[in-house]
């Protein structure tokens, strides 16, 4: 357990290089700390702002050690990162967090879901998969309709098929067990929710907690759209939120920020659908909108500073920019200066360097004393923009 705490103008080594770790370096260097990245793709959005890049793949153990080597702390921006790699450095005497036991959880879907019904936390209803047998045995005996969905890999909606009716067997078993190099298949009941939520949780190595305000999350095609919070939802929904989260990343014992989504049924009950053991897509909200952003408060966390007031300046709402079909590779967002003449939006671009179907870009938020404004201001803001050559 790490107990010393790590000052600015330590440097910070960040596996993974994306907007997640783009925006965790603008609160570092923001702080005062030196920041390095590894990841595979030269000039990637993290490398834009902070100090060096080590371009490497994220098996390459002795760039991992070199990442490590450079830094007096470790993290990590996306939750594929090979645990391998993590378990590697830690074993190397070098101080990653969240832990790798963290990753080995989550990374796998039957494993996160079997360590939340272990301490007590509800999930849907699943069952292990290894073959197409399996699958049908499981819709004769559990019924429709059902999400099946690789244990590993897999986001955005990438990896998993909703299976509604028998017909659809075949068309799933095309999708998902003809899929190479996948060895494994989780089912999950369909739960007949009336809202996603999310809360952003954060831990120090002492086992304090923090939570930010629950957040209700759109989605459309598997990818999340819009957030809105605080999230409309009823005080005991919200009570039970926070009361889920908090047990989930003690249990783990994990250190810094993470997310966990879940659904909220019909009888606010709630329900953990997954676990991202990292700063997440639902949180990017508290940049504008809270006192500390989850980003800042991931920074305390790793390196033993106080957490940060997760207070709520105002109401706010965020649409994520994704590539569409009407972009191509070289496309770039026009109609940013009519967006941003809506009062309370704030733009982020995250320099990606090609624009494709379904691809995050950036995302716009909105503040405003009055919740159901900034829904509105976001959903016009967001209709301004559109793609060009």
């Amino acid at each position: 357990m790490q107990n010393k705490m790590i000052l600015p103008p330590s440097v910070i080594g960040i596996i993974g290089g994306g907007q997640l770790g783009m925006m965790l370096a603008h609160e570092a260097k923001r702080m005062g700390y030196k920041v390095i990245t590894l990841d595979p793709v030269p000039d990637c959005p993290c490398a834009q702002v902070c100090d060096h890049q080590i371009v490497a793949d994220f098996e390459d153990k002795h760039k991992a050690l070199e990442l490590a080597e450079k830094s007096q702390i470790l993290t990590y921006e996306f939750e594929n990162v090979p645990f391998r790699t993590v378990s590697f450095l830690e074993e190397k005497g070098f101080a990653v967090h969240p832990f790798s036991r963290v990753l080995k959880i989550t990374q796998d879907r039957v494993k996160e879901k079997e360590f939340l019904r272990s301490i007590g936390v509800p999930t849907t209803e699943f069952k292990a998969l290894q073959d197409c047998s399996d699958l049908k045995k499981h819709v004769s005996k559990l019924g429709l309709p059902a999400m099946i969905k690789t244990t590993r890999g897999g986001y955005d909606g990438k990896g998993q098929v909703f299976l509604k009716n028998p017909e659809d067997l075949s068309d799933t078993e095309e999708k998902m067990f003809s899929q190479k190099g996948a060895h494994k298949w989780i089912w999950e009941s369909f739960v007949p929710f009336k809202k996603e939520i999310s809360v952003i949780c954060a831990r120090d190595a002492q086992g304090n907690t923090s939570v930010f305000p629950v957040s209700e999350n759109i989605h459309i095609n598997s990818i999340l759209h819009m957030t809105i919070a605080p999230a409309r939802i009823s005080a005991k929904a919200e009570k039970s939120a926070y009361r889920i989260a908090s047990k989930v990343i003690n249990a783990l014992k994990a250190v810094g920020v993470i997310g966990v989504e879940m659904f909220l049924t019909e009888e606010d009950d709630v329900l953990v659908n997954e676990i991202a053991p990292r700063v997440h897509n639902s949180g990017h909200y508290s940049i504008q909108a809270c006192l500390t952003s989850q980003f800042d408060q991931h920074i305390r966390m790793i390196c033993g500073l106080p957490h940060g007031s997760t207070r709520m300046l105002s109401a706010a709402a965020m649409i994520n920019i994704l590539g569409d079909d009407t972009a191509k590779e070289d496309s770039v967002l026009a109609g940013i200066e009519k967006a941003l003449k809506l009062e309370g939006v704030t733009l982020h671009l995250y320099g990606k360097k090609s624009v494709r179907p379904g691809r995050k870009m950036g995302h716009i938020t909105v503040l405003s004393n009055n919740r159901e404004k900034a829904i509105e201001t976001a959903k016009r803001a967001k209709e301004l923009l559109y793609w060009s050559q």
